[in-house]
C-alpha cells in the first residue's frame, strides 16, 4: 500500500501532467495571427501598397483575411465623398486564397509575418475583428494618412497588445514625412507624384514617428520586425513570402529634384524673355496654357482648403504660385495672340501674379512656415517675373505682328 506521502507525490505528478496537457491543448487551440503585406501595384490606388490581418482557425485550418481596403465606386455619392475627403471604406473578411488571387494575377508580391501573441490576446483580437467585420460596423471614414487600411491594421494589433506597438514606435523617427512618402511611392506615375507635391501643405512636412509612418504598409512591416514583447521576445515569429513581386519598385527615398528645378526655372525665364522679343504671339500661346493650368490648379487647391476635409491640403502656400487670379490674364493673353495690345488691367494682373510668387518665396524663408515647396518656387517664381517683363513691361511697346 502506498503511503500518504507517496499518494501526495503521485497526485502532484498527475496534476502537473494534466496542467501540461491542458496548456499544450490551449496552445494548439489558439488562432494563428499574421500580418500580410502587399507590395505597390500599378493602379493609382495601389501605389501605397496594402495589408491585412490573417487569422488561421486552429480547428479547421481555414485562413481568413481581414482586409480594411474595400470600397465601392458604384455606390451612390461615392465620387462626391471622394472629392470632399469623406470616402467610406470597409473591413471585409474573406478566404485568404480569394484575397491572394488578385495579387497573383497582377504580379504584386505578398509576404506574411506570423506573430507571437498570447492566446488570450489572440482570442480578443479575433473577436474584435469579427465584430468589426459585421455589416453594421464595417464602414469607416477613410483618410490617406490617419485612417487607412494600414493604420487600421496597426491599431487593431496595438489594441490586442495593450498599447505595446505605440509605446515602442511613437518616440522614434526616420525623418520621413507624409510628403516624402507620398511622392516617393507615387513617383512611377509622375502625374500623381506632381499632384501630391503641389497639393500637400505644411501638414505633410512634419517628420513622422515610426508609429505615424505605419500608414504605409511596408513601413509597418519593417517596424514589426523590431517590436518586442514585454518579455523581450520578438513579436514576429516568422516571415514568409507568399507571392513573388514581378513589378518595378518605387524609389527607396523621395527623389532629389531641387537642382534640376533651379535650371528649369532659369531656362524658362531666358526662353520667355527671348520669345518676348522674337515671337510674342508664340509666347502668348504658351502663356495662355500656363495661366489656364495655374488658374485651374489654384482653384482646386482653394477648394481643397475651404471646401473639403483633406486637411493635408489646407493652407497650401502653392496657392501663391498657382493662383486662381491667373485666369484674369487670359483676355490679355488672347489680345496678344491676335496681335493687339492689352490694357493696363493685364499688366496689373501679371504684376500681382509675380508679386504673389515673391511673397511665397519670402514666406518660405520664415521658420514658422515649414512647407517644402522649394522646387516649385525655383520653377514658377522666375517664370512669373519673366512673363511680366516680356509681356507687360513698365513702358509697353507696340506688339509686332508675326
Amino acid at each position: 500500500m502506498p503511503t500518504e506521502a507517496g499518494l501526495a507525490r503521485r497526485l502532484v505528478l498527475i496534476m502537473s501532467l494534466l496542467c501540461l496537457l491542458l496548456g499544450s491543448a490551449q496552445v494548439l487551440a489558439m488562432p494563428r495571427i499574421g500580418v500580410m503585406t502587399m507590395e505597390p501595384g500599378e493602379e493609382f490606388w495601389e501605389r501605397f501598397g496594402h495589408d491585412a490581418i490573417v487569422v488561421v482557425d486552429p480547428e479547421t485550418g481555414r485562413a481568413v483575411s481581414y482586409n480594411y481596403g474595400f470600397f465601392d465606386m458604384g455606390e451612390e455619392g461615392f465620387f462626391g465623398r471622394f472629392i470632399a475627403g469623406q470616402m467610406k471604406y470597409q473591413l471585409v473578411a474573406l478566404p485568404l486564397d480569394d484575397d491572394l488571387a488578385g495579387y497573383a494575377v497582377s504580379g504584386r508580391g505578398v509576404s506574411i509575418q506570423w506573430l507571437d501573441i498570447d492566446s488570450a490576446d489572440a482570442d480578443a483580437l479575433v473577436a474584435a475583428l469579427r465584430e468589426n467585420a459585421k455589416p453594421e460596423n464595417a464602414r469607416y471614414t477613410y483618410d490617406y494618412y490617419t485612417a487607412n487600411c494600414s493604420t487600421r491594421v496597426r491599431d487593431a494589433l496595438d489594441d490586442a497588445l495593450h498599447g505595446a506597438l505605440k509605446r515602442q514606435l511613437s518616440g522614434r523617427s526616420e525623418g520621413n514625412t507624409f510628403r516624402s512618402e507620398s511622392v516617393r511611392l507615387a513617383w512611377p506615375a509622375k502625374w500623381m507624384a506632381t499632384g501630391f507635391d503641389l497639393g500637400l501643405a505644411s501638414y505633410a512636412d512634419r517628420p513622422l514617428s515610426r508609429w505615424e509612418e505605419a500608414f504605409i504598409p511596408m513601413r509597418l512591416r519593417d517596424s514589426l520586425r523590431e517590436v518586442k514583447r514585454d518579455d523581450g521576445r520578438p513579436l514576429v515569429l516568422d516571415e514568409v513570402v507568399l507571392l513573388p513581386h514581378r513589378l518595378s519598385m518605387p524609389p527607396a527615398e523621395m527623389p532629389r529634384t531641387k537642382v534640376p528645378a533651379m535650371f528649369v526655372g532659369i531656362a524658362l525665364a531666358f526662353a520667355i524673355l527671348w520669345l518676348g522679343r522674337r515671337a510674342p504671339r508664340l509666347l502668348a500661346a504658351g502663356a495662355l496654357l500656363l495661366w489656364t493650368l495655374c488658374g485651374l490648379g489654384g482653384a482646386l487647391m482653394l477648394f481643397i482648403w475651404l471646401g473639403s476635409a483633406h486637411v493635408a491640403g489646407h493652407g497650401n502656400l502653392n496657392l501663391l504660385l498657382l493662383s486662381p487670379l491667373a485666369l484674369l490674364a487670359l483676355p490679355g493673353g488672347w489680345a496678344l495672340l491676335r496681335g493687339r495690345k492689352p490694357g493696363d488691367f493685364f499688366r496689373s494682373v501679371l504684376l500681382l501674379l509675380a508679386a504673389s510668387a515673391a511673397i511665397a518665396g519670402f514666406l518660405g524663408l520664415l521658420p514658422s512656415f515649414i512647407q517644402e515647396n522649394l522646387i516649385w518656387l525655383l520653377v514658377l517664381l522666375p517664370t512669373h517675373w519673366a512673363l511680366l517683363r516680356a509681356l507687360a513691361p513698365a513702358t509697353p511697346a507696340a506688339t509686332p505682328a508675326l
